[in-house]
Protein backbone atom coordinates (compact mmCIF):
# COMPACT_ATOMS: atom_id res chain seq x y z
CA UNK A 1 0.00 0.00 0.00
CA UNK A 2 1.14 3.06 -0.58
CA UNK A 3 1.95 6.21 1.51
CA UNK A 4 -1.27 8.04 -0.53
CA UNK A 5 -4.07 4.91 0.42
CA UNK A 6 -2.62 4.74 3.69
CA UNK A 7 -3.55 8.63 4.24
CA UNK A 8 -6.57 7.90 2.48
CA UNK A 9 -7.74 4.94 5.11
CA UNK A 10 -6.37 6.66 7.94
CA UNK A 11 -8.41 9.82 6.85
CA UNK A 12 -12.00 7.55 6.11
CA UNK A 13 -11.34 6.00 9.75
CA UNK A 14 -11.03 9.73 11.53
CA UNK A 15 -13.87 11.12 9.51
CA UNK A 16 -16.31 8.27 10.98
CA UNK A 17 -14.90 8.23 14.00
CA UNK A 18 -15.07 11.97 14.58
CA UNK A 19 -17.21 13.55 12.69
CA UNK A 20 -19.75 11.22 11.69
CA UNK A 21 -19.73 8.82 15.06
CA UNK A 22 -18.47 11.87 17.38
CA UNK A 23 -20.38 10.46 20.82
CA UNK A 24 -18.48 12.88 22.64
CA UNK A 25 -21.08 15.76 22.16
CA UNK A 26 -23.85 13.01 23.27
CA UNK A 27 -22.20 12.00 26.56
CA UNK A 28 -21.72 15.86 27.74
CA UNK A 29 -24.99 16.52 27.17
CA UNK A 30 -26.70 13.00 28.75
CA UNK A 31 -24.66 14.01 31.92
CA UNK A 32 -24.88 17.69 31.67
CA UNK A 33 -20.86 18.51 31.95
CA UNK A 34 -18.08 19.66 29.67
CA UNK A 35 -16.16 16.31 27.62
CA UNK A 36 -13.19 17.30 29.71
CA UNK A 37 -15.30 16.35 33.01
CA UNK A 38 -16.43 13.04 31.58
CA UNK A 39 -12.79 12.25 30.71
CA UNK A 40 -12.00 12.48 34.35
CA UNK A 41 -14.38 11.18 35.54
CA UNK A 42 -14.07 8.04 33.39
CA UNK A 43 -10.13 7.38 34.29
CA UNK A 44 -10.84 8.42 38.06
CA UNK A 45 -13.70 5.69 37.88
CA UNK A 46 -11.29 3.13 36.00
CA UNK A 47 -8.71 3.72 38.84
CA UNK A 48 -8.08 6.32 41.31
CA UNK A 49 -5.46 8.71 40.79
CA UNK A 50 -3.43 12.06 42.42
CA UNK A 51 -3.97 14.80 40.91
CA UNK A 52 -1.07 14.98 38.97
CA UNK A 53 -1.24 11.69 36.99
CA UNK A 54 -5.10 12.99 36.22
CA UNK A 55 -2.80 16.07 34.85
CA UNK A 56 -0.84 13.99 33.03
CA UNK A 57 -3.34 11.76 32.02
CA UNK A 58 -5.98 14.52 30.44
CA UNK A 59 -3.22 16.76 28.90
CA UNK A 60 -3.93 19.32 30.78
CA UNK A 61 -2.12 22.19 32.94
CA UNK A 62 -2.47 21.65 36.85
CA UNK A 63 -5.25 24.79 37.59
CA UNK A 64 -7.37 23.65 35.16
CA UNK A 65 -6.98 19.88 36.85
CA UNK A 66 -8.16 21.64 39.87
CA UNK A 67 -10.84 23.42 38.12
CA UNK A 68 -12.72 20.29 36.98
CA UNK A 69 -11.90 17.91 40.02
CA UNK A 70 -13.86 20.71 41.96
CA UNK A 71 -16.51 20.66 39.55
CA UNK A 72 -17.06 16.57 39.75
CA UNK A 73 -16.65 17.16 43.20
CA UNK A 74 -19.41 19.55 43.57
CA UNK A 75 -21.97 17.40 41.67
CA UNK A 76 -20.68 14.35 44.21
CA UNK A 77 -19.26 12.45 41.72
CA UNK A 78 -15.55 12.25 43.13
CA UNK A 79 -14.28 12.83 46.30
CA UNK A 80 -10.63 13.75 47.46
CA UNK A 81 -8.43 12.01 49.94
CA UNK A 82 -5.19 12.70 51.40
CA UNK A 83 -2.44 10.09 50.02
CA UNK A 84 -1.33 7.61 52.33
CA UNK A 85 2.44 8.10 51.82
CA UNK A 86 1.84 11.96 51.24
CA UNK A 87 -0.71 14.25 53.14
CA UNK A 88 0.47 16.83 51.00
CA UNK A 89 -0.79 14.64 47.89
CA UNK A 90 -4.69 14.04 47.15
CA UNK A 91 -6.14 11.19 45.50
CA UNK A 92 -9.34 11.86 43.82
CA UNK A 93 -11.89 8.33 43.54
CA UNK A 94 -15.21 8.11 41.95
CA UNK A 95 -17.92 8.08 43.99
CA UNK A 96 -20.96 5.10 43.48
CA UNK A 97 -22.63 7.99 41.82
CA UNK A 98 -19.77 9.07 39.59
CA UNK A 99 -19.35 4.96 38.55
CA UNK A 100 -22.85 5.32 37.72
CA UNK A 101 -22.41 8.10 35.39
CA UNK A 102 -19.18 6.70 33.88
CA UNK A 103 -21.44 3.40 33.20
CA UNK A 104 -23.39 5.76 31.06
CA UNK A 105 -20.71 7.36 29.60
CA UNK A 106 -18.97 4.32 28.65
CA UNK A 107 -22.11 2.72 27.07
CA UNK A 108 -22.82 5.83 25.43
CA UNK A 109 -19.18 5.62 24.12
CA UNK A 110 -18.99 2.33 23.14
CA UNK A 111 -21.87 2.14 21.05
CA UNK A 112 -20.74 1.13 17.35
CA UNK A 113 -21.56 3.46 14.32
CA UNK A 114 -24.95 2.77 12.41
CA UNK A 115 -22.82 1.49 9.43
CA UNK A 116 -21.39 -1.48 11.79
CA UNK A 117 -25.09 -2.98 10.99
CA UNK A 118 -24.35 -2.75 7.16
CA UNK A 119 -21.27 -5.31 7.83
CA UNK A 120 -22.06 -8.89 7.87
CA UNK A 121 -20.09 -11.36 10.59
CA UNK A 122 -16.42 -12.02 7.96
CA UNK A 123 -16.09 -8.28 7.58
CA UNK A 124 -17.22 -7.48 11.14
CA UNK A 125 -14.62 -10.17 11.88
CA UNK A 126 -11.80 -8.84 9.91
CA UNK A 127 -12.31 -5.49 10.90
CA UNK A 128 -12.45 -6.59 15.04
CA UNK A 129 -8.35 -8.48 13.59
CA UNK A 130 -7.22 -5.32 12.09
CA UNK A 131 -7.98 -3.01 14.62
CA UNK A 132 -6.51 -5.22 17.41
CA UNK A 133 -3.55 -5.40 15.18
CA UNK A 134 -3.20 -1.75 14.88
CA UNK A 135 -3.65 -1.15 18.67
CA UNK A 136 -1.21 -3.89 19.84
CA UNK A 137 1.73 -1.67 20.87
CA UNK A 138 4.73 -2.94 18.45
CA UNK A 139 2.45 -5.02 16.39
CA UNK A 140 1.44 -2.77 13.62
CA UNK A 141 3.60 -2.49 10.78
Amino acid sequence: MTAEESSRVWQRMRTLVLERHDTRRDVAAALGMSFIKVKALRQVAREPSTMRELTERLTIDGPYTTLVVDDLERRGLVERTVHPGDRRRRIVTATAAGREAAEVADRILNAPPAAFAGLDDAELGELDRLMAKLAEPGKAP
